[in-house]
């Protein structure tokens, strides 16, 4: 859901921890970070310059992943090592036109065994993101409201404490996470209940978590002076939609997207903490147990991170995005427009471009809730498209399954 500066700009290197009791983690390295934005409000994996998101290949089933003939091969090799580093299961997808791989590895239910099933649901965290954004840019395309607004037009007195001032900070710096804005997450988990998921339908209003975030620390940067990932910025985003359009931004989602684009098992839930049909079950390490986390409360996440979706979902709207089905050209120019995260990374709006080490560029983001953590990559003309999610998620970065599935999606995308 949340997105901290994963491969970031700033932050403490976590340590390395293994994705599940039993595995025995690898040093963290700064060499196998990768330059997406993880969406936790924790610890940072330092990036260094230079170092692109496939440079650390990972060892799979007796081989590197580097070696596999296929960029199918290359992710199914990324899962089962993903598998070897305590994930308890992961899926995976490659698409090059019009012709789909799927790839999967261990399990989608601890209890029952049943394996990780690629066509399965799952929380999509922060590449939520996306769709708020996209639902945004239409709006301004319809003349309905201007990237240049100030969140006080739109929203009077929603950030006004602390030294903030929503008068000083635009929409455009809240979609681009220039704002300086704190991110209300780092709250919630440094206090335990969404990290502890005690009360999955506990209510929390999208001003109570803006207020949240607002209360952590005084600005520490001047509105558009820098990126800063913050999913307050995006919390505020989806209470504009709904000033403008008086609908919530979930039923614009559906409206606007979802439907359109035939979306059958994606959904944005508001308020019911579980998932229905078939689904991957969510898990979390705490200490030397792993808890099943799939109900969890997506009002802690809402308009930054609580759709659900799947493989085959997610690429076709993010295929869809990137070659202008849903923004008119204007809107796909903003969209496109990126600020500097790294040398080779730059973040648009709701959406990051990335430089890999192979010298391809991808469009892509995360998106990591609790129990759940995903990766999409998608070429500018959309017909290359990776894309990869496990089960396990317990709000840290730099992980070994991370890395080495993360890598494992590169090196795919580099090959295709």
């Amino acid at each position: 859901m949340s997105m901290l500066e994963e491969f970031g700009t700033g932050g403490a290197a976590a340590p390395a921890t293994p994705d599940a009791p039993g595995v025995a983690g690898r040093p963290s390295s700064t060499r196998g970070c990768r330059r997406w934005l993880l969406p936790v409000a924790t610890a940072a994996c330092l990036l260094m310059t230079g170092v692109g998101p496939a440079t650390a290949a990972a060892p799979a089933t007796g081989s590197s992943a580097a070696e596999a003939q296929t960029p199918a091969d290359i992710l199914q090799a990324g899962a089962q090592q993903g598998i070897a580093d305590g994930y308890p299961g992961v899926i995976g997808m490659v698409r090059k036109g019009d012709t789909t791989q799927y790839v999967h590895a261990g399990v989608g239910n601890r209890a029952t065994k049943v394996p990780a099933d690629p066509k399965a649901t799952f929380r999509i965290g922060s590449n939520t993101k996306a769709f708020i954004s996209t639902v945004l840019l239409q709006l301004e395309g319809e003349k309905r409201l201007s990237l240049d607004d100030t969140v006080a037009r739109w929203l009077p007195g929603a950030v006004a404490a602390n030294g903030y001032d929503g008068s000083k900070i635009t929409i455009r710096q809240l979609l681009n996470h220039t704002s300086g804005l704190p991110d209300y997450l780092g709250a919630l988990q440094i206090s335990g209940p969404y990290f502890l998921n005690t009360n999955p339908r506990e209510a929390l209003p999208p001003q109570t978590l803006v207020d949240i975030g607002l209360g952590l620390r005084a600005p520490t940067s001047a509105p558009g002076e820098k990126f800063g990932y913050s999913n307050t910025n995006y919390v505020l985003v989806g209470m504009v939609i709904k000033a403008v359009t008086g609908s919530e931004p979930a039923a614009e989602v559906q409206r606007r997207i979802i439907e359109p684009l035939g979306l059958r098992d994606t959904s944005f839930p508001t308020a019911d903490p579980a998932l229905y049909g078939n689904y991957l079950h969510g898990y979390v390490l705490r200490a030397i147990l792993i808890d099943d986390a799939t109900v969890s409360n997506v009002q802690v996440s809402g308009n930054a991170g609580a759709i659900v979706s799947t493989m085959d979902d997610l690429a076709t709207f993010t295929r869809a995005l990137l070659t202008g089905e849903l923004l008119e050209p204007a809107q796909m120019a903003e969209l496109k427009t990126t600020v500097p995260v790294t040398a080779d990374a730059g973040y648009g709006l709701g959406i990051e471009h990335v430089k890999l080490s192979c010298g391809k560029w991808a469009w892509g983001h995360n998106g990591a809730v609790l129990g759940y953590f995903s990766e999409w990559m998608t070429s500018e003309d959309g017909t290359e498209q990776v894309l990869h999610a496990n089960n396990e998620f317990h709000m840290l970065a730099g992980t070994p399954g991370q890395t080495h599935t993360g890598t494992a999606m590169s090196d795919a995308f580099c090959a295709l």
